[in-house]
């Protein structure tokens, strides 16, 4: 079965789970290898992001040459939101970026309910704040959370598992 965006639909332990996501101690499968999974997928997400802002970024270039400079500050403004733009939508559309669902990774509300777009934004807007103001130490957390929670997941209200494909039926 496929998802309304053609890829193929992932399957997370129950589509809603209530009060709290799959125990890590009774399905340590949700969670094995999350970490580097996340990793691996933020470097896909970020290679994809630095080259469609280098397109970008030559595209206003060019725009603003033909402008004689009034487009340059808009460009400047687009470079600065598109990565922000980049994860909040894929995000909130399909609960995981490019990057993530190569590496099978996939975000949910606490609840188990997929991402709204607020959610993804406030998700990508703490993502973005906390971890250069800490130079990337503040995803060490995720190495002491018993679900390998980051803390921008923990204030976003979100928990990310690892996907798997949909059962056939």
């Amino acid at each position: 079965m496929a998802s309304r965006n053609n890829l193929p639909e992932i399957y997370l332990y129950g589509d809603t789970w209530g009060d709290a996501p799959p125990n890590p101690l009774s399905t340590p499968e949700c969670y094995d290898g999350l970490i580097w999974r996340r990793c691996l997928g933020f470097l896909m997400d970020a290679a994809l992001v630095w080259g469609l802002n280098l397109a970008l970024a030559v595209a206003f270039w060019i725009a603003g040459v033909m402008t004689l400079g009034l487009l340059f500050p808009l460009g400047a403004i687009a470079l600065a939101i598109f990565p922000i733009a980049y994860h909040t939508y894929f995000i909130g559309r399909n609960g995981a970026t490019p990057g993530m669902t190569l590496f099978g990774v996939a975000l949910r509300s606490w609840d188990g309910k997929r991402l709204d777009y607020p959610q993804a934004l406030l998700q990508t807007a703490l993502f973005y704040t906390t971890v250069p103001l800490t130079g990337g130490l503040i995803l060490a957390v995720s190495l002491f959370s018993d679900r390998s929670r980051t803390l921008h997941d923990m204030l976003s209200g979100t928990v990310a598992l690892r996907a798997q494909p949909a059962p056939q039926d």
